[in-house]
């Protein structure tokens, strides 16, 4: 009868177990683990290095203060050096060799949106991504959760801009990939809405420095302005060639151009450069986030703006696992970021739903000054 009673026992545990939830990937009792696929080498590394640098730091400073529920927040980044192959093949080493429970500050438009057939295939949430562009927006992606304004904001904003101080000459140079086409498909509607056309319109390939035909198109129609929807480098060699070529039109350029590396590019040559930012002016103390960045880090330091949102980003995550509670799963954690409707990161707002992944709309106009110096 004994040994009768421990068999039936046995059985018993063994059907509880099975009742039991498993345990959510990348979650143990003590941490719970978030992967990162950015550039930290090549052109464009030095943004995902401050992003980095930014997220390592405030989870470590929340880690101190003993965590999240309990649980220490662990990163595990990895460098895709701002190709598609690369983080595409990151992400599914992230979530199904490194085992990670989310996705936090990717890089890129066409990165991010081929990267999303992974993790949406695997239900794996990504908080934030360096892209504007509207196929991570539109339709909303249940595992899509975007921290900044989109190219549509951002170029509206510059558009608005010219033409209010009566610009109507517009000439759009694009990186001709996800960013670039998302860009000029902004600046195009934008102007729409004035009754104006981009008076040239001109690509370079991504990656590539080769900008001389976009220089002799655009150099033809003589613009007034022109927006480059581009990336530091490719900017940089454009804006040098056109100058060359007798052009002195206001040029604008959108957020991921970096200001920092466009200033050091272009020395002298960029002053005067206006560029929109999607982040608050990461010098001003006034702004409750602002403060908390510099006090994390020490300092604003250079490609601030590119470390500021990858503290938002971080921001933004860290309040969803604390909304999702101790018993944290993957379905939980998108629930639970669903809530942050209007919430306020110090300054600076996002804004989520069941049918909406926008998460802000705020945009900043700012300008390179002399030695290099970011002015509002």
């Amino acid at each position: 009868m004994r040994t009768l009673f421990r068999r039936l026992g046995g059985l018993a545990l063994s059907f509880i177990a099975t009742l039991a939830p498993a345990a959510s990937p990348g979650v143990t009792d003590g941490a719970v683990s978030i992967g990162m696929s950015a550039p930290f080498t090549g052109p464009n590394g030095a943004y995902g290095v401050a992003m980095r640098e930014a997220i390592a730091a405030y989870f470590a400073r929340l880690n101190k203060a003993g965590g999240i529920n309990g649980r220490k927040v662990e990163l595990v980044s990895l460098d895709d050096g701002y190709e598609v192959e690369r983080t595409v093949a990151n992400t599914r080493t992230l979530i199904n060799e490194k085992k990670v429970f989310a996705l936090v500050a990717y890089y890129g438009s066409s990165s991010t949106t081929s990267a999303m057939e992974v993790f949406s295939a695997e239900k794996v949430p990504l908080v934030g991504t360096i892209s504007g562009a509207d196929s991570l927006r539109m339709p909303p992606n249940r595992y899509m959760f975007n921290v900044r304004a989109s190219y549509a904001n951002e170029t509206e904003a510059i558009v608005r801009q010219l033409t209010s101080l009566g610009v109507n000459r517009i000439a759009v140079f694009y990186q001709n990939d996800g960013f670039g086409k998302s860009g000029l498909d902004g600046v195009t509607a934008s102007l729409k809405k004035s009754n104006l056309t981009p008076v040239a319109v001109a690509s370079v390939e991504r990656n590539s420095l080769e900008v001389a035909p976009a220089v002799q198109a655009i150099a033809k129609a003589n613009p007034q302005a022109i927006v480059m929807i581009t990336l530091f480098k490719p900017t940089a060699e454009f804006v040098r060639q056109l100058r060359k070529q007798g052009q002195q039109p206001q040029f604008m350029t959108l957020s991921p151009v970096g200001a920092d590396a466009l200033a050091k590019e272009l020395g002298d040559e960029a002053r005067g450069i206006g560029i929109s930012q999607v982040m608050p002016y990461p010098w001003d103390t006034t702004v409750a986030m602002v403060g908390e960045y510099q006090a994390l880090l020490g300092k604003a330091g250079e490609n601030a703006y590119y470390g500021l949102e990858g503290m938002a980003m971080a921001k933004v995550l860290v309040e969803g696992l604390r909304r999702s509670g101790r018993d944290l799963t993957r379905d939980k954690l998108v629930s639970s970021l669903e809530t942050l409707n209007d919430f306020d990161l110090g300054g600076y707002r996002i804004g989520f739903g069941p049918s909406d992944r926008s998460g802000s709309r705020f945009v900043d106009l700012t300008v390179i000054g002399a030695g290099g110096s970011v002015l509002r």
